[in-house]
């Protein structure tokens, strides 16, 4: 397979400091994926392919079992080898994959970034071979409302943070309402068996949900003062995300799985 020597996608998160983004996403959202994997059967001598593998906790659990997996990142170096595990760098807008090559294709949290998601998806489902299962897990940030808050400004304080997040998101280009979609493509795409599942957490102080949006008020600090934020409401949130007496929910997850017809 051929692939590309730079990295040319354009995407919001500084990549220079993934490490704790990609631990709270496995810890909060790895179960439900897990979850969806398991239904489709994957086990012994399956030949997989993880798009935009993260920090690789997908592509181990899936050697686990015994399946044979092609990790790919615009940045592999952070998932750790593991036997039955190749990782390679590859930009899955641009760069080519075999036709025909897979029993299941995951994709985690990658195309509501990318402009050109739909094109993407399809070519993730010429890769399926007859029979094979693409996996995707998205989210609708449309829904994460907060329940409970110490009090009504740090109620309003977060609800800014996130409309603010999503405006730096939408600049970026990523469809925040991607997951709700994401059943609809896959039947367009011409998937059969399409199964959506649809998860909601609780989000509470020290939760790995939690961990992440505190983590995001520094991973993208300077875009979200570019947008209106200060240094001190910036603070002021993750004080808030740390008090016991906060509780919000996730954005909805959509975990969705259909198979390339025989």
């Amino acid at each position: 397979m051929r692939v590309r020597a730079v990295d040319v996608t354009t995407y919001v998160f500084d990549r220079a400091h993934v490490a704790e983004q990609h631990r709270c996403l496995a810890a909060a959202y790895d179960p439900v994926t897990f979850g969806g994997l398991v239904r489709t059967g994957v086990g012994l001598g399956w030949r997989c392919l993880d798009v935009g593998a993260g920090g690789g906790s997908v592509a181990h659990w899936l050697a686990g079992r015994g399946a044979t997996v092609l990790a790919t990142d615009v940045q592999p170096e952070h998932v750790p080898p593991a036997p039955l595990l190749t990782v390679l760098r590859h930009d899955v807008v641009c760069d080519p994959l075999p036709e025909a090559e897979f029993d299941l294709v995951h994709v985690r949290l990658v195309l509501r970034h990318l402009p050109e998601r739909e094109a993407v998806l399809r070519k993730l489902v010429r890769a399926l071979k007859p029979g094979g299962w693409l996996q995707v897990d998205e989210f609708d940030n449309s829904y994460s409302p907060v329940l409970l808050a110490p009090d009504r400004r740090a109620a309003e304080l977060y609800e800014t943070f996130l409309a603010v997040k999503e405006s730096v998101f939408d600049a970026f280009g990523v469809d925040g309402g991607w997951g709700r979609k994401v059943a609809g493509a896959m039947v367009e795409a011409g998937l059969v068996d399409v199964d959506p599942r649809v998860v909601v957490h609780s989000w509470r102080a020290g939760s790995p949900g939690v961990r992440l949006l505190a983590h995001t008020t520094h991973m993208l600090r300077e875009k979200l003062i570019a947008a209106g934020m200060t240094d001190g409401q910036l603070a002021a949130v993750r004080e808030v995300l740390a008090d016991e007496r906060f509780l919000a929910t996730s954005p909805v997850v959509y975990s969705v799985h259909g198979r390339r017809a025989a």
